[in-house]
């Protein structure tokens, strides 16, 4: 049967950053605000203060130093929150298929072979900005590309599963290469006003091309195997669509808390979260691992999803059953925040050229669902 070979990465990078102590700034600005206007109401119990942030508290929590946005001065206006977006027209190029376009031209240039070799296209995320028509097929069209296209969503681990989807359709013959895109605005989605989450996310595109071993030429990855895992939970939601519009009484605005927290936008409750989807996560890589025949502690190198800097810690020593070095267990989070989808790619794409034909590393994403994915890799000659 052929196997599938992942023949290049892309990454778009935005141009704005917001640094910690920007973001504490606008958000302190917010909560003495908020303080102020809500003196009344705190006085008697009824609403509860706002804390301050701190970069210390950021570093510590996540191991985030700094983000990439599309729009840095909708985000730090502390009377807005809110990244400002334009909208586009239906006839021009939507802001996330652009970003996609962007990141795939980079692959497909170190790709170097036309387009026209790709059968597919997939566009896995989590922060998608409309139902449809599929971001896919506008990135295809974009790109002139034949074949067929279509979303996939499984929140920060869609990367993975698109991985995996474009290897089974090498597998099976459906096509010979496939593109997959992970473009992500989380800035969107992400509660600005929420002390206990306004730092996580940035925004970022990145592609992978993945094709048949029997026409890939030198170098790229082969996919030793692939795996999917989901859990129902809660703890991590995000509950924007058309139906909770649609659910509300003529006339009346979507209910807020007080103090600017809603469920249509990201949510997580953090220690259930990492007392969940850590042990979930080892285990999966170590069983994977076991079944492919490959001693987790000879891997080059792991490449998983930026969550924070303590879960990935916590899952690089479980799995190498030591003290990871920083080459090991790669950490670009500090630079990029959690970039959802993106994020394993990111480290993927940056930290792979030091490697030679025959190293073995690992590829991991996880996130709400739960969802997680395991791809392990051998470069190749």
């Amino acid at each position: 049967m052929t196997h599938a070979v992942i023949a290049a990465t892309g990454l778009f990078t935005p141009e704005q950053s917001i640094s910690n102590a920007e973001l504490v700034e606008a958000y302190n600005a917010y909560a003495d605000r908020f303080n102020a206007d809500h003196a009344a109401e705190i006085a008697a119990g009824e609403v509860e203060a706002l804390t301050p942030s701190s970069v210390e508290f950021i570093e510590k929590a996540s191991g985030i130093k700094s983000r990439f946005v599309v729009d840095k001065t909708g985000v730090l206006d502390p009377a807005r929150m809110v990244p400002h977006i334009p909208e586009r027209s239906n006839d021009e190029l939507s802001v996330l298929a652009e970003m996609a376009v962007r990141a795939a031209q980079q692959a497909i240039a170190a790709w170097g072979k036309p387009v026209s070799e790709i059968g597919a296209v997939l566009c896995a995320a989590s922060n998608m900005q409309r139902p449809y028509p599929a971001m896919a097929i506008e990135v295809q069209q974009a790109l002139g590309i034949d074949g067929f296209a279509f979303d996939m969503n499984v929140a920060c681990s869609s990367a993975t599963f698109g991985i995996k989807t474009a290897a089974d359709f090498i597998a099976s013959g459906s096509v010979k290469a496939v593109l997959m895109v992970n473009p992500e605005i989380c800035s969107a989605h992400l509660n600005f006003k929420d002390r206990d989450s306004h730092f996580i996310f940035g925004d970022v595109a990145t592609a992978v091309i993945v094709e048949s071993s029997d026409q890939a030429g030198p170098g790229g990855w082969d996919i030793l195997g692939t795996r999917l895992k989901t859990v129902m939970s809660n703890n991590i939601r995000n509950n924007f669509g058309f139906l909770n519009k649609a659910a509300l009484p003529a006339g009346e605005a979507e209910p807020v808390a007080a103090n600017g927290l809603t469920d249509k936008m990201f949510v997580q409750q953090g220690r259930k979260v990492f007392k969940d989807v850590v042990p979930m996560v080892s285990d999966m890589i170590l069983d994977h691992a076991a079944d492919l025949g490959i001693d987790p502690a000879t891997l080059k190198r792991m490449w998983l999803h930026q969550a924070n800097i303590n879960m990935n810690q916590f899952i690089g020593r479980k799995v190498l059953g030591r003290e990871p070095t920083p080459e090991e267990n790669v950490i670009i989070l500090d630079e990029y925040a959690n970039t959802s989808s993106a994020g394993s790619i990111i480290a993927f794409h940056l930290r792979q050229q030091d490697m030679t034909s025959g190293d073995t590393g690992l590829i991991c994403s996880f996130g709400a669902g739960y969802s997680a994915g395991t791809v392990f890799v051998r470069k190749r000659a």
